[in-house]
């Protein structure tokens, strides 16, 4: 993906190399830096399989080195990946180079500041430090051992390997910041740092990413006016346990009676899809459907669920998160307003819905059935004090 070529062999079936737009990186990371502007005083960044042919990633932060205090860059690149270029590169230029390498191994570049820490350094500072003995995928324990000695990991992983890049991260208690689908906070390895408040999203959505030779045919796929192939996606995140700005404004919120008296969005919806005039409750949860962020009541103190964009604006200072529909062990071990249906009732819903499971959301249709299906959930709570 994105300036990172195929984070550890991203299968050519799965067709998800792209590379991030330096001008992406720049406005993520930026939030981070207004928010603090010493987060990388001192600090070594790794970026796992980016090669300084071709990154933003790496581009950005050789450019800013100086200026954010970086004590050390390490890059490193991904044998096989497609948007490996053949322009003068450090490699190239090295007596290191090896032609009869550069199609099986992962290679090795970094940028450190001067030993007295004087001198401004740069993209043309980054040195070639040879070859990988594997491929450079991110999984490897040469890699491992590099991602040991960094402050940071910043990448953007392909979609294909994000439950195993998580479970990488995890191994260890680094700081991240990284691209993934919006599907990716409810997997089992994500959610759960959400709910303890270990991970978020980051500030920005990158919609565009730059699409390199060789890949396959892609429907979202077009030709810019440069002639520079870019990939569209309405669905990616960053995700983040480095904090910025963004996650500490909280909601601006009006009551329930207001909302329903003056919001005709939120009227229509209730009395299309429940044929109702006030917020339901689930079928099958003890807690409020909020079918829209903007709607969540500012006087009401028990358990909501509100849609999975709700992220993209929590303040963990004004909502607790609690859980996710369609987590079955979490709803049978942990939930305390799980309130399934009776096994009858279960059975009489599967043979109308074979979707139907009890772990997802449900609102009683007119045969007082759960039968009126809900999109995924997150349940939340207003946290005391806060109005």
């Amino acid at each position: 993906m994105a300036g990172n070529a195929s984070l550890g062999c991203a299968k050519a079936a799965k067709n998800d190399e792209f590379y991030t737009q330096y001008s992406d990186v720049e406005a993520e990371m930026n939030a981070y830096v207004e928010f603090d502007p010493d987060v990388f005083r001192d600090k070594t960044v790794l970026l796992p399989c980016d090669d300084p042919e071709w990154s933003s990633f790496t581009r950005y932060f050789a450019a800013n080195f100086a200026r954010f205090g970086l004590r050390k860059l390490i890059s490193t690149s991904y044998a096989k990946s497609k948007g490996r270029g053949t322009e003068a590169s450090p490699e190239l230029d090295s007596p290191l180079f090896d032609e009869s390498l550069r199609e099986s191994r992962g290679r090795l570049f970094t940028l450190e500041r001067a030993a007295d820490g004087t001198g401004d350094v740069g993209i043309g500072d980054i040195r070639f430090e040879g070859y990988l003995k594997g491929d450079g995928d991110f999984r490897s324990a040469e890699v491992r051992r590099l991602r040991d000695e960094a402050d940071f990991v910043i990448t953007n992983p392909p979609f294909s390997l994000v439950h195993d890049f998580v479970d990488w991260l995890c191994e260890t208690d680094k700081r991240f910041i990284f691209i993934g689908n919006d599907n990716m906070v409810k997997y089992k390895e994500v959610f759960p740092l959400l709910k303890r408040n270990e991970a978020w999203l980051g500030w920005t959505r990158p919609k565009e990413f730059l699409v390199p030779d060789g890949a396959g045919a892609r429907d979202n796929v077009t030709m810019r006016e440069d002639g520079v192939r870019v990939a569209s996606f309405g669905n990616n995140c960053w995700l983040t346990n480095v904090d910025h700005g963004g996650r500490h404004q909280p909601l601006l919120l009006d009551t329930r009676e207001h909302n329903l008296r003056y919001n005709r969005k939120l009227r229509k919806r209730l009395k299309e899809k429940y044929n109702a005039q006030d917020y339901p409750s689930y079928s099958n949860f003890d807690a409020l459907e909020v079918p829209y962020v903007e709607c969540i009541p500012s006087d009401y103190d028990g358990v909501m669920g509100v849609p999975i964009t709700f992220l993209d604006k929590h303040d963990p200072d004004q909502f607790e998160l609690i859980g996710i529909t369609g987590d079955l062990e979490w709803a049978q071990r942990e939930c305390s307003f799980f309130r399934p249906p009776p096994k009858d009732i279960q059975q009489i819903s599967r043979e109308r819905n074979k979707t139907w499971r009890v772990q997802k959301a449900y609102v009683d249709d007119q045969d007082s059935l759960p039968l009126i299906p809900v999109y995924d959930r997150l349940f939340i709570r207003r946290r005391k004090g806060q109005r």
